[in-house]
């Protein structure tokens, strides 16, 4: 058995830091890295792909919303033209960044809130997928597993690979349960890294009600901002290891 780790880095901000990038750069085998719209800005991107790519570890643009203040978290009404080209935009910001870095952008992963309304609209997500593709038509769409963010991309025979999240909960439809319910986040590492495993095992999503949803795995999600971040990716990490599965970047098989 064999499975990526990724985390969201590059979400500081000129003077304030959040994540424990360097950390987690140490441990995950993918990152993505906000691209300026939601978080992050060309300073702490140059340094999160700098390490990222001395490191080995595959870099991924991470566009969101254009929102700093709600982290991109926050919903809003977009056009199919904008998703479009707010993807494409921080798609070439990051191919730029990687390359002075002495990196590649291998795969593009969406933030937040955009991430959250592409997984339940078809049409936003295959938009969104459309621009980055126009950009670099070789390029891995990372999607949330079971979603119509993989619907999407199956649809534009994108080379894809399909996420799950070992800190968030599931809803019984296979979407994340929304960050305010009780119980949405998880805090605990060695929650998260039995609960994975038990995922890995069955092949599938396990709702917070304990619904098993078969579900294709290549990449384990794991959020760079919280405070147990670096204990749970280790711990994971660890964990997987223990039990025999090999841990290396997604190979992006188209469909």
């Amino acid at each position: 058995m064999r499975v990526d780790l990724n985390a969201d880095l590059g979400e500081s901000f000129g003077p304030w830091p959040m994540g424990a990038d360097g950390a987690l750069l140490d441990i995950i085998t993918s990152a993505n890295i906000a691209c300026g719209f939601h978080a992050g800005d060309p300073d702490v991107m140059a340094a999160a792909m700098a390490q990222a790519a001395r490191n080995g570890v595959g870099i991924g643009a991470h566009p969101g919303l254009p929102d700093l203040q709600g982290f991109g978290r926050r919903r809003m009404e977009i056009s199919l033209a904008a998703a479009r080209n707010l993807t494409a935009y921080q798609l070439g910001a990051a191919q730029a960044m990687a390359r002075a870095a002495g990196g590649q952008v291998r795969h593009l992963k969406l933030h937040g809130a955009l991430a959250n309304m592409a997984a339940e609209d078809e049409t936003l997500a295959t938009a969104c997928y459309e621009g980055a593709l126009a950009v670099d038509p070789d390029i891995i769409i990372m999607v949330i597993s079971g979603t119509a963010q993989e619907r999407a991309a199956r649809a534009l025979n994108a080379r894809m690979a399909c996420e799950i999240f070992a800190d968030r909960a599931y809803t019984e439809d296979g979407l994340l349960m929304d960050r305010r319910q009780p119980g949405a986040v998880l805090h605990d590492p060695d929650e998260m890294a039995a609960r994975i495993l038990a995922m890995l095992r069955a092949g599938a999503i396990i709702t917070a009600q304990g619904t098993h949803l078969p579900a294709r795995i290549d990449t384990i999600c794991l959020h760079g901002d919280g405070p147990s971040a670096v204990a749970a990716a280790q711990k994971l990490r660890d964990t997987l290891q223990d039990a025999g599965v090999t841990l290396a970047q997604f190979d992006g098989a188209r469909g």
